[in-house]
């Protein structure tokens, strides 16, 4: 069998009568930029996060960029952002003349060690960036009130996460990228909810902050040819918006297909010493972007190739922290820095999920990791 990390063509297959017939329009019309269906998308999202308003743009790492052009910051703030995340987070940070500001990890959730974060809290700090890894939320409750102690801004990326549910001691209820002041987000092909190319969006509840990030999307204006602050040029193109506004409708339906699959994974590798499978928070629903296990004990690479020899692809995210790189090397923050985020590094790994994944599948995946154990 061909087994793919992520099934893009069996899912555009079950949908494909309207997903041709609302390129179709856009076609038609020719209004590739800013058409209706990018506004329609918008409010659509919107409405299905509760939150106010959805802020489109051309990319996740736009999105993050935006959020933080949007709050005013000045060179020399500084940001504190997780060291176990991909580099977009911290690469935007670095952009615009901030100060990254790395935390450890929790080392079941992988997201963001809430307990770390006031400890790294300056006079300079003006922001906090959690991330919600794999798919399920950072700790949210706790951040929010060392945020609001504090007077930091909070922007979620929730690239991963889209979906989610986050669970508040009374009872409320927020969904990923809808907690703080704003969530960003990617539409990149292998997302959960993802187009055909590029794309990207903020949510927030605030209506100035959203009029800002619009502004600073758009050349930095609000009527064209006037140029009131420093802007970007990031748009979310009709034809991206009118296959999200499709798979929107269909995003509860791909959520439950892949918790479906992860508990089938669950089960399939009960049995299974030396690897660790994915935790789920009380307080978060998981929307597994990601399945990602843990093999400690250094095998993590020599399943990898095993598996590869069957066919069976499989992912590392991410191999080096972000204090380890080259590009945020700090001679204070060197290795042992981050124990948790580096342990981890070496141990995740991630196996194939999507919306199409089938038993037969998982059963063979399942057998080959269990068979690695066995002659290993």
């Amino acid at each position: 069998m061909k087994i793919s990390m992520v099934d893009l063509c069996g899912q555009y297959r079950r949908i494909k009568e309207e997903i041709d017939e609302a390129i179709g329009k856009v076609m038609e019309s020719s209004a590739f930029i800013n058409g209706p269906q990018v506004k329609a998308f918008a409010e659509h999202l919107a409405a299905y996060n509760g939150v106010r308003h959805v802020v489109t743009c051309g990319n996740g790492t736009d999105a993050l960029q935006i959020a933080l052009m949007s709050l005013g910051l000045k060179a020399g703030d500084e940001v504190i952002v997780p060291v176990h995340t991909y580099v977009a987070t911290a690469e935007v940070i670095a952009l615009l003349n901030l100060v990254p500001v790395f935390v450890d990890c929790e080392e079941e959730r992988f997201t963001i060690d809430v307990s770390q974060v006031e400890a790294k809290i300056t006079p300079r700090t003006r922001v906090v960036v959690p991330v919600h890894l794999y798919g399920q939320c950072a700790d949210m409750e706790p951040l929010l009130d060392i945020a609001r102690r504090h007077g930091l801004c909070v922007v979620e990326d929730a690239a991963q996460a889209i979906g989610a549910c986050y669970t508040f001691h009374d009872g409320t209820v927020r969904r990923a990228g809808c907690m703080g002041d704003v969530g960003a987000t990617s539409f990149f092909p292998s997302k959960n909810l993802g187009c055909y190319g590029d794309g990207g969006a903020m949510f927030i509840q605030d209506d100035a902050l959203a009029e800002k990030a619009r502004m600073v999307a758009n050349h930095g204006q609000r009527v064209k040819y006037h140029h009131d602050i420093v802007g970007c040029n990031s748009r979310l193109d009709t034809l991206q918006a009118a296959v999200l506004d499709v798979k929107l409708k269909y995003l509860d339906q791909y959520t439950e297909a892949r918790q479906a699959a992860a508990v089938r994974y669950d089960r399939l590798l009960a049995d299974v010493e030396g690897i660790v499978i994915p935790a789920r928070a009380a307080n978060s629903t998981h929307v597994f972007h990601q399945y990602t296990l843990r093999v400690p004990h250094g095998r993590r690479d020599a399943l990898k190739a095993f598996l590869a020899e069957r066919g069976i692809p499989s992912m590392i995210y991410y191999p080096v922290p972000l204090h380890l790189q080259k590009a945020y090397a700090n001679e204070c923050q060197g290795k042992g820095s981050f124990p948790v985020a580096e342990r981890l590094s070496g141990e995740v790994l991630s196996l194939p999920m999507h919306t199409e994944l089938d038993l037969a599948t998982q059963e063979f995946i399942a057998d080959s990791i269990r068979q690695f154990f066995v002659e290993n």
